[in-house]
């Protein structure tokens, strides 16, 4: 498995990580609670942390191609979330 992590300030991680949630529980498998989140998506496992000042994205997928394709899906729903905000990603 490759792995994958950004860090995000803001201070509306907790909302961003429930939407999130909330969005692809009517079709993928979800769990969360304020301050974590994770769902399973066909390219991999995404894990989410929330505290006051930012949200941590964790991903894993199986191979390069997947785990691309993971960041960009995850990337934009946050961002779509996140429409007030100008969030700044750096996956490491």
């Amino acid at each position: 498995m490759l792995q994958s992590r950004a860090v995000i300030s803001t201070p509306n991680a907790s909302r961003i990580l429930q939407q999130l949630c909330k969005h692809w529980a009517h079709k993928f498998e979800t769990g969360f609670t304020t301050t974590a989140g994770r769902i399973m998506l066909p390219l991999g496992e995404t894990r989410l942390a929330a505290d006051a000042e930012a949200l941590t994205i964790d991903l894993a997928a199986e191979d390069a191609d997947k785990l691309s394709g993971l960041r960009d899906v995850v990337t934009r729903h946050v961002e779509r979330f996140a429409f007030r905000e100008t969030l700044d990603f750096v996956w490491s």
